[in-house]
C-alpha cells in the first residue's frame, strides 16, 4: 500500500507556492508536490486530488479561497481545457516576469551560467489577437460539422468560434468557411476509422497587407462541389488571394500531407517585415506574431552589429526573413535551409526585394558550413534559429571549429538554448546577453535572442 499524504478524489485545502514551466500551480503536502491547473502563487485553494503518482500528483481547483493579486478574469474557460491560453488567468505583467524567470532559471540550472545578464522580457501593448495563422480541426459534433480545438491530452473536439489570441479576421474567416462547408454537406473527418474528408481549415493573414490564404486539409483529393465552394469563399472573403487543398490520407496527428492541389490564385501570399516583402507558401514557416517578430529581428540586428563588411550565415534561414533583413548591412548573406521549398521562397523573396547579396542553399547547416570554409567563405556572424530541439551536436562542433566573431542565437525553447550555450561556452565562446521576447502571450512559450562572442584568449 502506498503511503502518500493525499489520496485520489480527496478534497483538501492547499497553498500555491510556485508555477511550473507549464504554468501549473505548485502546492506541497508534507513535501509531496501537487500540480494544479488554474492556480497562482499566493493563492489558497480547495482542490480535488485527481491523480497520485510516486513522485507527484495532480489536482483540480474546486474553490479559490484566497485569490492572487495577479489573477485576472479569463476570456473563455474552454481555453484552459484545450490548452490554447494556459496563462490567460495571469495578469500580463506577471506573465512577462514568469517568462523572464524561466529563462533565468535554465541559465542557472542547465547552462551553469548564473552571471549572464538575462534582460526583462519584451512584451506587447495588446497581448491578444496577435496570431497570423490558424490551424483549426474539423469534426462532427451532434451530427454537425464543427470547428474548434481538442481537449488537452485527447482527441475530443470542443467547439469554439473565437480564439482571442488569433487575428479576429482569421476567426471570422474560419466561421465563414465552416458555414460554406456545412451548406454543401462536406463530410468532416472521423479520426477513429479514418473516414470523412475535411480534416482542418488553415487560414493565414498578412498583418500588414491583409492578404489571406486558405488551406483545406482533406483526407482525399475529392472535394465536391469545388466549382461552388471556391466562388463562395471568395465572395465571403474578398481578401483571399490563394486557396489550396492539401491531401493527407494517413491516420496521423500530422496536419499536412504530401499532395497539394491549387484551387485559386497561386500557392503564396505576401506580407511585410520592416520594409521588405515576403512571399509565404502554404507549407512555409513564418513567425506567427508579426508585431513581435519585428521586435525580435531588431534585437538580432543590434547583436549582429553589422558594418557592411561582414559575411553572415543564416543557418536555419527558412524563407529568408532574418537573412534578408540583415542583407543591406552585410557584405554577403548565405542562407542554409533543409526544406527545399523554403529555399525557393527565400530566393524569390530576394528577387522580390531586389537584394543581390544573398545566396540560399538547400541542405543541413552542419554540412553546409564546412563546405563554405573549404571554398574560402569565412563567416564573421552566424545566425541560428533552430526548431525546439535546438542545435544538432554536429553544428555546435562546426561553430566551435569555424570560430565566427559573433553568434546570434534565436531560440523558442529555453531548455535547449541553455544546453547549447553551455557547449558553446566550453568551446571558446562567451555569452554576453540574453533578451527574452514574448511572441506568444497567454501561453507559457517564450522566444529569446542571445549574443555570443569569441572569448578573449
Amino acid at each position: 500500500m502506498n503511503n502518500f499524504p493525499v489520496n485520489k478524489n480527496e478534497t483538501i485545502e492547499v497553498d500555491i507556492i510556485d508555477l511550473t514551466h507549464e504554468g501549473m500551480g505548485v502546492a506541497k503536502v508534507d513535501g509531496y508536490p501537487l500540480f494544479i491547473e488554474n492556480a497562482l502563487p499566493g493563492e489558497k485553494v480547495e482542490i480535488k486530488v485527481l491523480k497520485v503518482g510516486k513522485s507527484f500528483g495532480y489536482g483540480k481547483v474546486m474553490t479559490i479561497l484566497k485569490s492572487s493579486e495577479d489573477r485576472v478574469p479569463v476570456k473563455d474557460a474552454n481555453f484552459t481545457k484545450v490548452g490554447i491560453s494556459p496563462l490567460q488567468h495571469l495578469a500580463y505583467g506577471a506573465q512577462l516576469r514568469f517568462k523572464t524567470d524561466q529563462v533565468k532559471n535554465v541559465m542557472q540550472r542547465v547552462a551553469k551560467l548564473p552571471d549572464v545578464p538575462v534582460l526583462d522580457a519584451l512584451g506587447m501593448n495588446n497581448p491578444w489577437g496577435y496570431r497570423n495563422k490558424a490551424q483549426i480541426p474539423v469534426r462532427k459534433i451532434e451530427d454537425k460539422l464543427q470547428t474548434g480545438f481538442f481537449r488537452k491530452n485527447s482527441h475530443d473536439l470542443i467547439p469554439l468560434e473565437h480564439f482571442y489570441i488569433q487575428d479576429p479576421k482569421i476567426d471570422e474567416a474560419v466561421i465563414k468557411i465552416r458555414d460554406i462547408m456545412r451548406r454543401y454537406s462536406i463530410k468532416p473527418y472521423n479520426e477513429s476509422d479514418n473516414t470523412g474528408n475535411l480534416r482542418h481549415i488553415v487560414v493565414r493573414r498578412g498583418y500588414h497587407t491583409g492578404e489571406m490564404m486558405v488551406v483545406l486539409i482533406t483526407r482525399t483529393a475529392k472535394l465536391f462541389p469545388t466549382s461552388k465552394i471556391i466562388p463562395d469563399i471568395l465572395e465571403a472573403l474578398p481578401e483571399v488571394v490563394s486557396i489550396v487543398q492539401n491531401v493527407n490520407p494517413k491516420k496521423t496527428n500530422v496536419i499536412f500531407g504530401d499532395e497539394t492541389i491549387l484551387l485559386h490564385g497561386e500557392d503564396k501570399m505576401i506580407d511585410t517585415i520592416f520594409d521588405l516583402k515576403f512571399e509565404i507558401s502554404s507549407r512555409s514557416f513564418y513567425q506567427v506574431n508579426p508585431q513581435q517578430t519585428e521586435v525580435m529581428y531588431n534585437k538580432v540586428k543590434e547583436y549582429a552589429a553589422l558594418t557592411g563588411d561582414e559575411i553572415v550565415v543564416d543557418a536555419y534561414c527558412g524563407i529568408g526573413t532574418i537573412g534578408l533583413t540583415l542583407a543591406k548591412d552585410a557584405k554577403h548573406v548565405y542562407g542554409v535551409e533543409v526544406i527545399e521549398e523554403a529555399v525557393k521562397n527565400a530566393e524569390s523573396n530576394a528577387k522580390l526585394n531586389e537584394i543581390t547579396n544573398a545566396t540560399f542553399t538547400a541542405g543541413l547547416a552542419e554540412e553546409a558550413l564546412p563546405r563554405m570554409i573549404e571554398n574560402d567563405i569565412k563567416p564573421d556572424v552566424v545566425i541560428v534559429d533552430p526548431p525546439r530541439k535546438g542545435l544538432e551536436a554536429s553544428l555546435v562542433e562546426t561553430l566551435i571549429e569555424t570560430k565566427p566573431a559573433r553568434i546570434v542565437y534565436v531560440s523558442c525553447n529555453p531548455a535547449t538554448l541553455a544546453r547549447d550555450l553551455a557547449l558553446l561556452v566550453e568551446g571558446g565562446f562567451e555569452v554576453k546577453e540574453v533578451q527574452p521576447v514574448d511572441n506568444f502571450p497567454q501561453t507559457t512559450h517564450i522566444e529569446s535572442v542571445t549574443l555570443l562572442t569569441r572569448a578573449v584568449q
